[in-house]
């Protein structure tokens, strides 16, 4: 009581001005901020903090608003993905599998999709759905079976207009799977079309030509399996179309001709619907590349005027041959030589071919000659008088050749090259046999120069070679297993074939443009030019070189990765070939592994000012 009447007896003893409460509002309003029309604009404490801010229904500032909301919730942080482990496919929807790289834009969308909430309204929202305006991909352990994204998300979350940003971390685990087509392939009797691919030669070199190309243009892709046999390969599909885009990626590659049959395996009279099988034989041309060939007189007339006697350069759609004595090129179309056939005189095979060494060279120019197509003037250049002498007479006898080649440009002193010895051969023709008797022919048609180990003749040549090859997934037919003893010869012959495959692509540049070549294990540290010009002579431009290799082919996967669980994780669906290069060749941000540890799971939330531009996950 006492208290009560001393506070009363104050405030009758004060003599200043009063201050309504009005004055009050007054005097805070005066630290507003003015807006346009000279007055200012009304604030509000923040519920929280306690700052002034601007009125909002949720009566919070932003920087309390980012600490107490999760943008991202609704929105999954983990999903599932299926691959197929034998065609390396990805699961799309609705039984659709597509190929994709890792690190790809393709599979960032495969992945965005398969977030759940990214699309979906958040039910009480104001704002509407979320916006993804950043993803970036997070490096992850190649073995792991783990695809991390980092996404970056937009929503608003008051009526407001309060915008807020997070970062957050998708995982993506791979499953194993197999595709609808893979799993045909081990079924018996699934596919429906055959093709049957056949040459009537005692080699292999062109089937090995014809797999890199299958491999670099993926001409395989759909086929269910495939056999080799001595004479051939067989490629089993699931439908028709597959094997008929088969066969027109063959015509575009090789003179070929086709033989369609089918084969009635059920049929329902009451629906008028059947069944077939369908085999085609697609029989190869037997013109091999470096053949001797001797060419009719009608056919020579007609594809320029040039000369019956002529090597094989390269086996295309057409049939490219040359002058080894002029140099004049000319082609011979798939249809000419199906009208009329002819085989080679003499076969480039490994026994017909003589190596030679080469003591010296002069140049050779040749007078036009108007009744025949003329020869360019970069091919008259390449001519040259090349003395040489056969390997095996070095230091018995003195015998030396003289002869005219269109491989003269690159000769110098000391190189070997193979060549044809037409002076104590037999033609298989009975008029070229005539010519050669009667001296119309060059006693030595020269085919190609040899390059590294291979010409120095040391035993382990084919181990120092600075490239590799691709090989197909193939199975031996069940001729090839019956065998026995000769199947072991059979095997050496295939060796020896693919090692003068390779001294033929070491050979022709123009011929290792249309395959995939890889570096050898090891290339670096080599030497990765074959000889040096030393002479100031012509630079040999046929030589195999560093900067034609591809990088990283992985071939085989490793014995002790393969025996420690049984999944095959290692297979090469996850080998990165080189981390962040095909992000950054899509434009899209990658996380190297020293910063993908300083990564964090989910990010606060950070207000921002105005709205940025959104990515399109479709």
């Amino acid at each position: 009581r006492r208290q009560t009447r001393h506070k009363e007896t104050e405030t009758k003893n004060y003599k200043g001005p009063l201050t309504p409460a009005s004055t009050y509002t007054m005097e805070i309003c005066a630290t507003n901020p003015p807006i346009a029309g000279g007055g200012t604009l009304a604030t509000i404490l923040c519920c929280c903090c306690g700052i002034p801010i601007a009125p909002n229904p949720s009566n919070t500032c932003s920087s309390c608003l980012a600490s107490q909301s999760d943008v991202t919730r609704g929105i999954s942080t983990e999903a599932t993905l299926h691959q197929c482990r034998g065609c390396s496919r990805w699961h799309q929807d609705a039984g659709k599998w597509i190929g994709c790289e890792l690190e790809s834009r393709e599979l960032m969308a495969l992945c965005l999709n398969s977030v759940s909430g990214l699309k979906q309204k958040r039910k009480g929202d104001v704002g509407g759905r979320v916006r993804l305006v950043d993803a970036a991909w997070v490096w992850t352990e190649p073995h792991s079976m783990r695809l991390k994204i980092r996404l970056t998300i937009q929503r608003e979350v008051s009526a407001g207009g309060t915008i807020l940003q997070q970062s957050f971390v998708v995982t993506f685990v791979v499953r194993n799977q197999q595709c609808v087509e893979c799993q045909a392939a081990f079924r018996q009797g699934s596919w429906k079309s055959l093709v049957q691919v056949r040459q009537r030669v005692g080699h292999k070199r062109t089937f090995l030509y014809l797999e890199q190309l299958i491999l670099k243009h993926s001409a395989h892709r759909g086929c269910l399996s495939i056999e080799t046999f001595k004479d051939g390969m067989d490629f089993y599909f699931p439908d028709k179309g597959k094997a008929a885009r088969f066969i027109s990626f063959l015509e575009d590659v090789v003179p070929i001709k086709v033989k369609s049959s089918k084969k009635l395996i059920s049929t329902d009279d009451k629906s008028n619907v059947s069944n077939y099988k369908y085999t085609n034989l697609v029989e190869i041309c037997t013109l091999c590349k470096d053949d001797l060939l001797f060419l009719p007189k009608r056919l020579a007339r007609h594809i320029g005027n040039i000369s019956r006697l002529v090597l094989v350069k390269n086996i295309s759609n057409v049939i490219q041959v040359i002058d080894p004595l002029s140099g004049q090129t000319a082609n011979i179309e798939s249809e000419a030589y199906w009208r009329d056939t002819f085989r080679p005189v003499v076969t480039a095979a490994r026994t017909r071919l003589s190596r030679y060494v080469i003591l010296g060279k002069d140049p050779v120019f040749l007078e036009r000659n108007v009744s025949k197509r003329g020869v360019s003037k970069k091919q008259r250049s390449k001519l040259a008088l090349v003395t040489a002498a056969r390997e095996s007479d070095l230091g018995v006898n003195d015998s030396q050749i003289e002869e005219r080649s269109h491989l003269g440009y690159l000769m110098k002193s000391g190189d070997v090259c193979l060549g044809y010895d037409l002076k104590d051969c037999q033609l298989v023709e009975d008029e070229a046999e005539d010519m050669r008797t009667s001296g119309k022919f060059p006693d030595v048609v020269f085919v190609r120069k040899l390059y590294g180990g291979v010409a120095t003749g040391e035993l382990d040549a084919a181990k120092k070679r600075i490239f590799t090859l691709q090989r197909l997934d193939v199975k031996r037919g069940e001729e090839d297993k019956q065998r026995g003893k000769r199947g072991k010869k059979d095997a050496e012959m295939e060796d020896m074939d693919k090692e003068d495959f390779l001294q033929e692509l070491e050979a022709d540049k123009e011929m290792r443009t249309r395959v995939n070549i890889y570096k050898a294990e090891g290339a670096k540290s080599r030497d990765l030019v074959y000889g040096d010009d030393q002479d100031g002579e012509v630079e040999d431009d046929q030589k195999i070189t560093l900067d034609e290799l591809l990088d990283n082919l992985n071939l085989e996967i490793k014995e002790d990765a393969m025996d420690s669980g049984g999944n095959e994780e290692t297979q090469d669906l996850m080998y990165y070939v080189g981390e962040g290069e095909r992000a950054a060749k899509d434009n899209i941000t990658f996380v190297g592994r020293d910063e993908a540890a300083l990564v964090q799971t989910k990010d606060t939330a950070v207000p921002v000012n105005t709205w940025s531009d959104e990515i399109d996950i479709n």
